[in-house]
């Protein structure tokens, strides 16, 4: 079986798939697009940094392929969705840069405190200029920390080592969690007003782009000093520009950008108070030999048919085993997907129920699918099948699992709840149907529906009037936005009502806007499965 490591990774991972038995190893760094085509015909795996990308044509020119490893956390330049619908196994290593990220955003934040940069160049340049470079202490100063992950975790370690006052905003983060941290959790506003320096460490999604702009640059402190190692995009650059020409930001270091490479004519690059690297959070010796062997591990593991790890978009399962759970995997990652998105942003625990088939079967992966699922837009590419449960323990959302033995309409049946510290709940059941086992959603908050889990879905929760499917129908209908199907639910007349509509586009952010304001409509998500 041929291996091809088509990005520059440790020697050690290189020599540990060379010493296989059975494997062939072809090394082809620095490769272009037309090129990694021309070699994958017949490669059954290939090892990438960040630097190749494997698209749908790659895939498509490799039938053989099995597996494709990424040696990091991110895995943007691999086309998972076509990986997945390829049965093709997609695999990073989401560990091995935590600690040398941590330390590269605080080395940032010494640097944004003492101008040891510009000190250098200024030695550099003969010159001994004491008065211009003056600096101020950590000691005592507030830290905000945007994102309490793992990396967010260990520079909130290495704050509290140089006295700092720790402050935290994790929408997701349990207040139980904060304490036992040492952390305070608060608002991004608060947050944004307290902190001298700030910190993120957020993956990037719809949600956090561009979560840093203008409005709320302007709720920070005078002088504060802004850092960003983790992805770029989080802090929009041009009005960062703009606050630093002004003064309103005091400094700033950042690792990721919005546009990598950086261009060589970007403003960010004439701020002699801006300390710039050039995506080095995982490029130290030990994260790289770490992550590069780990995995050459994976991947001889899954070509030899044993286990599956760190995969991000299956379990840990062997072949015949996917084969009997793939079905229920899907239904639970879209479970759990769902009451994340419709419920409240901080839960306290996560409670899954099992009845009928599924029972006799090993469901630890279907749990693990939908701790996955409701994870995905929180913890973005970082989190699998193998690391969810940890991440919701960082959290601090309990995780309790229920097999019953009680008779219920469907041969299987999965239910999910989140459940809020103020005993409020969003739940929502699932099972399969049809011969292919189709994923479909039954039951929405203790109302009964028949929704195909899969894409683009709207759930509204109105009161019970004459007019409303005709004035929902009606609004999507001039927003250009078709429905493929609804299903609708009442327990009494004149009560509430639940609509949950598939949808072949995403409606605007004007009619979700109008919508969430009619006084009959008391609640309106948007969904993505």
């Amino acid at each position: 079986m041929k291996v091809l490591v088509a990005d520059k990774v440790s020697v050690k991972g290189v020599e540990y798939l060379r010493q296989q038995p059975g494997l062939t190893v072809v090394e082809a760094y620095g490769s272009t697009p037309e090129q990694i085509i021309s070699l994958v015909a017949d490669v059954q795996a290939i090892v990438v940094r960040s630097e190749t990308k494997i698209t749908a044509e790659v895939m498509a020119a490799a039938p053989l392929l099995k597996v494709v490893g990424r040696a990091g956390v991110g895995v943007d330049n691999v086309d998972v969705e076509a990986a997945t619908e390829r049965g093709i196994i997609v695999m990073n290593t989401p560990s091995g840069n935590t600690i040398a990220t941590a330390e590269l955003t605080f080395t940032h934040i010494l640097c944004g405190a003492r101008p040891v940069p510009q000190a250098a160049a200024s030695m550099k340049a003969g010159k001994w200029d004491r008065k211009s470079l003056s600096g101020i202490e950590l000691f005592r100063k507030t830290l905000g920390v945007v994102g309490l992950g793992r990396i967010g975790s260990e520079v909130a370690k290495r704050a509290q080592a140089f006295g700092m006052r720790v402050v935290a905003y994790d929408p997701y983060l349990a207040p139980s969690r904060a304490k036992a941290m040492q952390v305070e959790g608060v608002t991004l506003d608060q947050l944004l007003a307290e902190s001298d320096y700030i910190t993120v460490h957020m993956p990037l999604t719809d949600t956090t782009h561009h979560l840093i702009d203008e409005a709320a640059l302007a709720k920070c402190k005078k002088g504060v000093r802004l850092f960003n190692c983790a992805r770029g995009g989080i802090i929009k650059e041009s009005a960062l520009v703009e606050a630093l020409k002004s003064g309103h930001v005091g400094a700033a270091g950042l690792d990721v950008y919005e546009e990598e490479p950086l261009s060589a004519d970007h403003e960010l690059r004439n701020f002699s108070n801006v300390s710039l690297t050039p995506h080095l959070g995982a490029s130290t010796a030990e994260a790289q030999e770490s992550v590069g062997l780990e995995i050459a591990e994976q991947i001889a593991d899954v070509l030899k048919g044993g286990v599956i790890r760190n995969a991000v978009n299956m379990p840990s399962l062997d072949a015949a085993q996917l084969k009997i759970l793939g079905p229920y995997l899907d239904l639970g990652l879209k479970l759990g997907s769902l009451v994340q998105q419709m419920g409240p942003p901080q839960i306290d625990a996560l409670n899954i129920t099992y009845w009928g088939r599924i029972v006799d079967l090993d469901a630890n992966s279907v749990t693990r699918a939908i701790q996955r699922g409701f994870l995905q837009k929180i913890s973005g590419d970082s989190v699998n099948y193998v690391n969810a449960p940890v991440l919701l323990q960082r959290l601090g959302i309990k995780s309790h699992v229920l097999k019953s033995t009680d008779e219920v309409d469907y041969t299987e049946l999965i239910s999910v709840e989140a459940v809020a510290a103020d005993g409020s709940i969003c739940a929502a059941k699932g099972t399969l149907m049809g011969k292919t086992g189709k994923p479909r959603i039954v039951e929405i908050n203790n109302r009964e529906v028949e929704v195909e889990a899969h894409g683009k879905l709207l759930a509204i929760e109105n009161h019970d009037e004459p007019g409303m499917i005709g004035y929902v129908g009606t609004l999507l209908g001039k927003d250009g936005v078709n429905i493929a199907n609804m299903s609708l639910s009442r327990k009494e007349p004149g009560q509430t009502a639940l609509m949950v509509i598939n949808l072949d586009s995403e409606p605007s952010a004007a009619v979700r806007s109008e919508l969430k304001s009619h006084r009959a409509i008391k609640l309106a998500k948007f969904v993505q499965l």
